[in-house]
C-alpha cells in the first residue's frame, strides 16, 4: 500500500521547485494533492502531469498573503476532497537582499508578509479542517538561513522570516499536539529552484562579513548541492505515519553544508 493512500495534502507554492517536486512525490504515494499557487497556468500544467501518471490533483489559485484568498483555497479543497490530512506551507520569496540601512521598509514588509504571515495564514485556516479529520501533519519550508547560517550579505529580511517560521513551528507543535497534529519544518540548503528569479540584490558588497574558507572543495554531501526531490523525500517522511512521534523539529536538508558556516 502506498504511504499516503487515501490522504489529502494541501501544498502552497506547488507550481514549481520544491512544492512541485513534493506534490509529485505525494501523488505517487497515493495522496490527492491540492496544488495552491499564484498563477493558474503553471498549476494546470502540474495538475495535468500528475493526472497523466494516474495521480489525483486539484489546482487552486491562492495568494498566501491574503486571508480571504487562503480561506477560499481551503474551502475549495474541502469541497473537492472532503478532508485534509497534510499541509505543506511551502510558498515563499527570496525578496530583496541589501544592507539594513539600504533595505526599504516596504521591501522588509513584503518578505515578512509572504514568508511569515503566509505560513501563519496557511496554518490558521488549515487547523479546523485538520482537527475535523482527527489530526494530521503540517510541514513548513524554512531554510538553513536564519537558523544555522548567517554569513549571507544583505539577507536580514529573508533570514529573519525563516527564523520566525521555525519559532512559529515550535509554538504550533506544542499547541496542536492535543489534536494529534504534528508540526515540523524542513530547512533546505542550496537547492536549485526558481526562487531567485524575482530576487533583488543591492549593495551587498558593502556588508562586511568574514570570509568563509572551505579548503579544497566542499566536503558536504554532493558538494552541498541538493535537488528538490531531496526535500520532497524528507517531506514524505514527515507527512507519513513513519513520523507519527515526530513534532516540533527542524530537519536540515543540506548535506551538512551549513555545518561549515
Amino acid at each position: 500500500m502506498a504511504m499516503l493512500e487515501g490522504k489529502v495534502a494541501f501544498i502552497t507554492g506547488a507550481a514549481s521547485g520544491i512544492g512541485e517536486s513534493t506534490a509529485r512525490r505525494f501523488a505517487r504515494e497515493g495522496a490527492h494533492v491540492v496544488l495552491a499557487d499564484l498563477k493558474a497556468e503553471p498549476l494546470e500544467r502540474v495538475q495535468r502531469d500528475i493526472e497523466s501518471l494516474g495521480g489525483q490533483a486539484t489546482g487552486v489559485v491562492c495568494d498566501v498573503t491574503d486571508a480571504a484568498s487562503v480561506q477560499a483555497a481551503f474551502a475549495a479543497a474541502m469541497e473537492r476532497c472532503g478532508r485534509l490530512d497534510i499541509v505543506f506551507a511551502n510558498a515563499g520569496i527570496a525578496g530583496v537582499w541589501a544592507p539594513l540601512e539600504d533595505l526599504q521598509p516596504a521591501e522588509w514588509d513584503r518578505t515578512l508578509e509572504t514568508n511569515l504571515r503566509g505560513v501563519f495564514l496557511t496554518l490558521h485556516f488549515a487547523i479546523p479542517h485538520l482537527r475535523a479529520t482527527g489530526g494530521g501533519s503540517v510541514i513548513i519550508t524554512s531554510s538553513i538561513s536564519g537558523n544555522r547560517t548567517y554569513a549571507q550579505p544583505g539577507a536580514a529580511a529573508y533570514s529573519t522570516s525563516k527564523a520566525g517560521q521555525v519559532a512559529l513551528m515550535k509554538m504550533a507543535a506544542l499547541e496542536l499536539a492535543r489534536y494529534d497534529i504534528r508540526v515540523n519544518a524542513v530547512c533546505p540548503g542550496t537547492i536549485p529552484t526558481n526562487i531567485g528569479q524575482n530576487m533583488e540584490t543591492r549593495n551587498t558588497q558593502e556588508v562586511d562579513l568574514p570570509e568563509i574558507r572551505e579548503g579544497e572543495g566542499n566536503p558536504a554531501l554532493h558538494g552541498g548541492i541538493g535537488q528538490p526531490r531531496d526535500v520532497a523525500n524528507t517531506c514524505l517522511f514527515l507527512a507519513s505515519d513513519l513520523s507519527e512521534h515526530v513534532s516540533g523539529v527542524e530537519i536540515y536538508v543540506d548535506g551538512g553544508e551549513s555545518l561549515l558556516r
